[in-house]
């Protein structure tokens, strides 16, 4: 059996802003440290790289920077999606020409749609382009949530490679596998249910976490891809309360600051999003001392 594209520890990366705009020496920086920590892909400009509030031109500038930096060293997953198909196209068409391996595409937000509608909402972006999609599901952001039948449908397109599945739902990667068998890119987008998504036959994680903790999150897959179950939980514990403390305000408030602590970006965000409460300061100063990542 053919082995999924995308596996391991995968980071959903920061945009890093230095007054009001995007800070590319910081963000190349990142870059080479992400890799040089043991990432396994990069996945710029989804939800904890802001794209909400990037405008077109800085949503591509970034793609764009992320290849460059990177020069093959990894593969870059480029965050594409949006609730206008079109929009999706377009940003998936850039991507692809941008040189990046494949496009994360979320759920429709707002608009609600049906189950037929998304279906055909990721079929149209995937007949638009050659790049490889993972499918986004995020239901807690985008209300909407792909069903394992309409999975199976996309999946059977032959561009339509995986899903980061964000229901935090650990049954959910054992009915996927059930429905869909052979290299389906099964990962997780909730690193604090990372080790029963494996479990279940999940494949790897676009992490939040490993935003802060590159090295450690990479051990963690290693572990259970090396049979170590106790190795791994070991290291699930130590990285748990970082698991939380990064999602007590909305993402990706709570990283950007980690990320401040290590010398890496900026605490810097886009309203609506502000910088984060001296409260949830001192708990991700004492998820990070419990993870040995500061004194």
């Amino acid at each position: 059996m053919a082995s999924p594209m995308f596996t391991g520890s995968l980071t959903a990366m920061v945009t890093p802003f230095a007054g009001g705009k995007v800070d590319e020496a910081s963000f190349r920086k990142f870059v080479d440290w992400q890799i040089d920590e043991g990432t396994e892909a990069l996945v710029p400009v989804g939800t904890t790289g802001e794209s909400p509030t990037l405008t077109h031109d800085e949503h591509k500038q970034v793609v764009e920077i992320c290849v460059d930096q990177v020069r093959g060293r990894v593969p870059v997953i480029a965050g594409t999606g949006s609730n206008s198909t079109a929009e999706a196209i377009d940003f998936t068409r850039h991507a692809q020409a941008a040189g990046a391996d494949a496009a994360l595409v979320v759920t429709p937000y707002y608009n609600k749609p049906n189950q037929e509608g998304m279906y055909q909402h990721f079929k149209a972006i995937h007949d638009a382009s050659e790049l490889p999609i993972l499918v986004y599901n995020i239901p807690g952001r985008s209300v909407v949530d792909v069903s394992v039948e309409t999975m199976a449908r996309l999946a059977e397109l032959p561009r339509i490679v995986g899903v980061k599945d964000a229901t935090a739902d650990v049954l959910r990667p054992w009915k996927t596998r059930q429905a869909i068998p052979g290299d389906f890119a099964m990962l997780s987008g909730e690193d604090a249910t990372i080790l029963p998504f494996l479990a279940m036959g999940g494949h790897g994680c676009i992490s939040v976490a490993s935003n802060v903790a590159p090295r450690l999150c990479r051990e963690l897959h290693d572990a259970w891809r090396a049979g170590q179950a106790a190795k791994a939980q070991a290291l699930n514990d130590r990285l748990m309360p970082l698991f939380g403390a990064l999602f007590v305000e909305p993402n990706p408030q709570p990283v950007k600051y980690a990320l401040s602590l290590l010398g890496h970006c900026r605490e810097e965000v886009r309203l609506p999003l502000v910088p984060v409460a001296p409260e949830t300061q001192a708990k991700v100063r004492g998820a990070m001392v419990h993870a040995g990542l500061i004194n």
